[in-house]
């Protein structure tokens, strides 16, 4: 391990090397400089970046076993980020609103304390680590630039042993914090981060914002990274499955999930499947349940209540085996898709996964294996103690945002959502069984509809910062011009904040009404 201490302006001590080799890396002209130099001739070491506030605070134990792989870029900053919370205008991924008591998935690196692996430094494009002196801005770009090229970037709290006390860390000014934006994303965004500035905090950056017209976006000299994907003998009865399925009026497409999970190379344990019907005198329609054999245990549980969240919540509390694969009824997929998965755990060393789950036609964009802001509720396997004691929020039922919810639970417990493209899986999108009925919802009789839905507008009040909600109202505004009929900008403006308020008043409501 080779710990490089700074006092955010320059290098004022590396522990780990000798001292001719200290004054030529110190004549690097800034500390990221420093820190890849550092790599470049240590490759088999641990590179650790400390302010000297919080050098004798290092967690040295957790730092030596912080590396299952070489996919990680960990840092942490008790009191704060970089970039201030202006950034959540033009960013709505969960990436923003970073937990600080867990390890949390974000691109936002801070230079009080981070780790890297020597390996992984040198995997990464050379030339973003001279682009500034200023070691916090570098480590952001690093990081925002290669996260979607499948290197996992975490705020860790274990990476000191106490956090408690304060000190005065680096914060951008309006001027890198546009810089980043046109450097990061596209055009239209440093124009929309003016706007957003001028409108809600009365500020016109507009000297910052012209800088910002003559520097374009940064361009992967990397298109893919080769990261290192280490080989571990799995015990195969230990890594057991259950797999959960929530269904309702599809008793063809669901006979075809049970035939893919029956020839399966690595087979679950059991099948929980939550069938509903609203009609009191109903009876279960799966006869093939008990009239065929199965090389698995069938849990079955029928319901007169419809919703998808509390069929979840019904099958959470049924489940016994380590792992659990969360899966739609009108899914298709091969016999190696749970083996496949299993084995990406083990080497990843990570506890959740979402798959790749397209329509026939669809293109798959998003071949890399990476950090996910989102979470799917039909094609995930998340460990089972992981979700022990969680529950789908049963105020998104028959809404929107049960899933994301149910993903940001997850990583407030903690964890990461990895993103697989592959193993995939095909969605058939099957239309809706023939009892089926579209729920009516309070809302619906007000006078003036909520925009957007009350459960889109709970998720971004419990979810996302209050600049992340101003960014979406925004751009929900501009959006929502162009398709409905008020074509007067003033008398459009009106019903639009009728049209908000009268969300925020029904998610309020559910938010006081269905807590967990």
């Amino acid at each position: 391990m080779i710990v490089l201490v700074h006092d955010f302006h320059k290098v004022t001590k590396i522990e780990g090397v000798s001292e001719v080799e200290y004054k030529i890396i110190t004549q690097e002209v800034s500390i990221a400089k420093s820190i890849y130099l550092l790599a470049s001739n240590y490759p088999s070491e641990v590179i650790v970046w400390c302010n000297e506030s919080y050098y004798s605070k290092l967690n040295r134990a957790f730092i030596e076993n912080a590396f299952p792989h070489n996919r990680y870029m960990y840092s942490y900053n008790p009191m704060g980020n970089f970039f201030s919370e202006a950034i959540g205008y033009v960013e709505e991924s969960p990436f923003i609103n970073v937990n600080k008591q867990v390890c949390y998935p974000t691109w936002q690196m801070s230079s009080v304390v981070g780790v890297m692996q020597s390996s992984t430094i040198l995997l990464l494009s050379k030339s973003y680590w001279g682009i500034s002196k200023n070691l916090d801005y570098v480590l952001n770009t690093v990081a925002k630039l290669h996260q979607p090229l499948g290197l996992f970037c975490y705020s860790e709290p274990m990476l000191l042993v106490d956090s408690k006390f304060q000190i005065v860390y680096p914060k951008a000014t309006s001027k890198e914090l546009f810089s980043f934006v046109a450097q990061q994303y596209k055009w239209v965004w440093k124009h929309f981060l003016l706007f957003c500035f001028f409108i809600f905090e009365k500020r016109f950056c507009f000297l910052s914002w012209f800088l910002s017209l003559f520097q374009s976006r940064f361009k992967h000299h990397n298109k893919t990274i080769v990261f290192e994907q280490p080989q571990k003998t799995i015990d195969w009865e230990l890594e057991t499955i259950d797999v959960i399925i929530p269904t309702i009026g599809r008793k063809k497409y669901l006979y075809d999930v049970l035939k893919d999970l029956s020839v399966q190379t690595h087979l679950p344990k059991n099948v929980i499947i939550v069938e509903q019907n609203p009609n009191s005198d109903s009876n279960s329609e799966l006869d093939y349940l008990t009239t065929e054999q199965w090389p698995f245990q069938i849990k079955h549980v029928f319901t007169y209540q419809t919703g998808a969240c509390q069929a979840r919540n019904k099958a959470l509390d049924l489940l016994e085996s380590k792992w659990c694969f969360f899966a739609d009824d009108d899914i298709r997929f091969g016999e190696e898709l749970l083996k496949e998965t299993l084995t990406c755990s083990v080497q990843l060393k990570s506890e959740v996964f979402s798959l790749s789950c397209l329509r026939v036609n669809d293109i798959k964009t998003m071949k890399t294996i990476t950090q996910w802001s989102a979470f799917g509720s039909g094609c995930s396997v998340v460990q089972s103690s992981v979700v022990k004691d969680l529950k789908f929020n049963e105020v998104y039922e028959f809404g929107f945002g049960e899933d994301t919810d149910f993903g940001m639970q997850i990583r407030n417990q903690g964890y990461d959502v990895i993103y697989l493209p592959e193993p995939s899986i095909l969605h058939l999108k099957a239309p809706m069984g023939g009892f089926r009925t579209k729920p009516i919802l309070e809302w619906h009789s007000e006078t003036i509809a909520p925009k957007p839905s009350p459960t889109v507008m709970l998720f971004l009040l419990m979810h996302k910062t209050k600049q992340q909600l101003y960014g979406y109202k925004t751009i929900l505004f501009f959006k929502y011009y162009k398709v409905q009929s008020i074509k007067n900008p003033f008398a459009y403006y009106k019903m639009f904040q009728k049209q908000w308020q009268m969300s925020m008043k029904w998610a309020k409501i559910l938010e006081s009404r269905y807590e967990i």
